[in-house]
C-alpha cells in the first residue's frame, strides 16, 4: 500500500513540473539539463494586439505568417536590435524604435509570460519594419518639407522582404539591401566615422570682420592656426604665432579645396564662416545629407546626367564612368533650382526665351514702367494674345500679363545658342547664357532657377552622339543661321538634379555652402 501511494505522489509531481524548463535531450548519467537559450514559443496572435499598432504592413505581415508569433529565434531578435542600436551609423536614432524597451524585454525574455511575448513579438515587428523603411527611403518626406522637391518616394514592400528573409535565413543580409547603395551615401557613412573619431572640438569662434593675407601677422591668427590643426589640414609641432606663415598658407589652401571654396590662401569672410563651423555642426550636416540621400532614386539608368546644386556641377555618367564634368550656375536663394529627376528629352539651337511670370512681375515690369524702351534694347518683343508685336509705347501697363515677352534667338539671347530640355512641373531646363563670365565665379547662385552650363555645345555633342550631323562645326553653322531648331536626343539620359552639401574621399571631409541653407532645419527635423 505504501509502495502504491509513494508512486501516485511521484507521478503528480513530475506531472506539476514545467516542460520548457527541460530540455528532450539527456546529458551524461541521464539527468535532465535547464534550458539556458532564448528560444520562444510560435503564439497565436489576437488579430485586434495587431490592429492597434494602425499599421497596414504590420497586419499584412502577420496575416502572412497566420497571425502567429514570428522572432522565436534568439538569433534573429539579436540581429534585429543590434541593427537598431547601430542605426545611429546611418544618421538615424535608435530612441525612434523604442530601443530601451526592446532590450529590457530581450533582457527577461525567459520570464515573460505568453501574453509578454506576443507584444514584445509585436512591438519589435512594428520597429524592426520602421526603420527597414526608414533606411530605405527616410523618416522625412521631402513633399511635404518642401514645394519644389519633385522626387518619387516610395515605400519597399516589408512583408515580402522579411518573409523572404525568414524562409532563406538571410536577415542580416536583407538589412543591408534596404540601405541605399548609391557611392555618395556610402561616403557620407565614411564621413560619419570620420567625424566621429575626432575629439571634442575646443577651438574658438573666430571674429568675421578679419581679413588675413599670406606673410602678415594678426591676432586672430592663432586661433585660425588651432583651427586648421584640429581638422588635420594643418600639421606643426611648432609654437603657434600671429604670423600667416607658408606653411599655414598651404593649409588654408587645403582646407578651402575641402570646403568648396576659391583656394588662395586669403583668409576672408567665407573662408572664416567655413572655419567657424563646429564639429557636432559638421556632424548634423552629414546626418541631413544622409537623410537626403534616402530619398534620392534607388538605382541609375545606364547613362544619366547628374547635378549637384550647391557644389554648382554637373557630371554625365556613362556605363559608370564620369565622361564629363561641368560648371554651372543654379538658381538664386529666392529663385531656386528645383530638386527633380527626369529624363533629357530634345536640344534645341537658337532658342526663343519667353520672359516667365516671375521675372516679368519682379524685373521687367519695374523697368518698363520707368523706361519703355527697356525691352528693346534687350531685344525682346512685346506680343498680344494674336501674336501681334506691339509698339512698347502702347504697352498696357495695367494688364501687363495679357502680353507675351519673347527674345529672339542668338548669341546676346538670355538662354544663349542652346538649350536642353527635360519633362518636369517647374518648367526649368538646361541651357547656355548670354553672360558666360559667370563661371569664374565662386558664389554662382544667380539664375532664376534654371541651370546654366558652362560650354554647353560641348555637352549637346556628346548627348547628340551622331559626330556626321552634329560635329561642332556643324552645330557652329546651324547656329549662324539664328533659326530655332528642335532635335530630338535619341541616347536615353536620366537626369538628377539633387541638392547635397557633404561627402568624403580619401579619408577626408568635404563640404560646400548650403546655399538656401536647408542643413540646420533638416536635421532638426530629424531629431524633432
Amino acid at each position: 500500500m505504501n509502495k502504491i501511494c509513494f508512486f501516485i505522489v511521484f507521478t503528480f509531481l513530475i506531472s506539476c513540473k514545467k516542460e520548457p524548463a527541460l530540455n528532450s535531450d539527456s546529458t551524461k548519467g541521464g539527468e535532465p539539463t535547464v534550458k539556458t537559450d532564448k528560444e520562444g514559443e510560435v503564439l497565436e496572435i489576437d488579430t485586434m494586439l495587431i490592429a492597434a499598432f494602425k499599421s497596414k504592413s504590420l497586419m499584412d505581415f502577420y496575416r502572412s505568417r497566420e497571425d502567429k508569433t514570428v522572432w522565436q529565434s534568439e538569433k534573429n531578435r539579436k540581429i534585429i536590435l543590434e541593427t537598431i542600436k547601430k542605426c545611429e551609423n546611418e544618421g538615424l536614432s535608435p530612441s525612434d524604435y523604442s530601443v530601451l524597451k526592446l532590450e529590457k524585454l530581450e533582457e527577461n525574455f525567459n520570464e515573460l509570460d505568453e501574453e509578454q511575448q506576443i507584444q514584445y513579438d509585436l512591438l519589435l515587428s512594428y520597429n524592426f519594419e520602421k526603420l527597414l523603411k526608414q533606411l530605405h527611403r527616410g523618416k522625412l518626406n521631402p513633399k511635404n518639407l518642401y514645394y519644389n522637391w519633385d522626387l518619387r518616394i516610395e515605400d519597399p514592400d516589408v512583408t515580402l522582404i522579411l518573409n523572404n528573409a525568414l524562409e532563406k535565413d538571410s536577415l542580416a543580409a536583407v538589412i543591408e539591401k534596404c540601405k541605399p547603395q548609391a557611392i555618395t551615401y556610402n561616403k557620407l557613412i565614411e564621413a560619419l566615422e570620420i567625424i566621429n573619431k575626432l575629439p571634442e572640438d575646443k577651438t574658438q569662434s573666430l571674429d568675421t570682420a578679419y581679413v588675413m593675407k599670406h606673410n602678415h601677422s594678426k591676432k586672430g591668427m592663432i586661433d585660425v592656426k588651432k583651427k586648421l590643426i584640429y581638422w588635420k589640414d594643418l600639421e606643426t609641432n611648432d609654437s603657434l604665432t600671429a604670423f600667416y606663415d607658408d606653411k599655414t598658407f598651404e593649409a588654408v589652401k587645403k582646407f578651402q579645396t575641402r570646403h568648396g571654396l576659391l583656394s588662395d590662401g586669403v583668409i576672408g569672410k567665407s573662408t572664416i564662416k567655413a572655419l567657424n563651423f563646429t564639429k557636432e555642426d559638421r556632424k548634423h550636416q552629414i546626418i541631413a545629407n544622409l537623410e537626403r540621400w534616402r530619398w534620392y532614386a534607388k538605382s541609375f539608368a545606364p547613362n544619366y546626367v547628374l547635378i549637384n546644386i550647391p557644389d554648382y556641377s554637373l557630371k554625365v555618367v556613362e556605363d559608370q564612368n564620369v565622361t564629363m564634368t561641368k560648371r554651372i550656375v543654379v538658381g538664386k536663394r529666392k529663385r531656386r533650382t528645383p530638386v527633380l529627376t527626369s529624363v533629357l528629352q530634345t536640344v534645341v539651337f537658337n532658342p526663343t526665351w519667353t520672359v516667365p511670370p516671375t521675372i516679368l512681375k519682379e524685373d521687367i515690369v519695374p523697368e518698363m514702367i520707368k523706361d519703355r524702351n527697356y525691352l528693346k534694347k534687350m531685344g525682346i518683343g512685346i506680343f498680344d494674345s494674336d501674336s501681334n508685336e506691339v509698339n512698347p509705347s502702347k504697352w498696357d501697363s495695367t494688364r501687363p500679363r495679357g502680353y507675351r515677352y519673347i527674345q529672339k534667338p542668338g548669341y546676346n539671347n538670355a538662354l544663349g545658342v542652346v538649350k536642353i530640355n527635360f519633362p518636369n512641373r517647374f518648367s526649368v531646363y538646361m541651357h547656355d547664357t548670354n553672360h558666360r563670365d559667370l563661371f569664374e565665379r565662386n558664389f554662382r547662385s544667380l539664375s532664376s532657377g534654371c541651370v546654366r552650363i558652362e560650354e554647353p555645345l560641348e555637352l549637346v555633342e556628346l548627348l547628340l552622339d551622331n559626330p556626321d550631323k552634329y560635329s561642332r562645326e556643324k552645330m557652329d553653322s546651324i547656329i549662324d543661321k539664328k533659326k530655332t531648331l528642335y532635335i530630338k536626343i535619341i541616347k536615353r539620359y536620366a537626369v538628377y538634379q539633387w541638392y547635397w552639401t557633404a561627402w568624403s574621399e580619401n579619408g577626408e571631409l568635404f563640404f560646400v555652402d548650403d546655399i538656401y541653407n536647408l542643413d540646420a532645419d533638416l536635421y532638426a527635423q530629424l531629431r524633432n
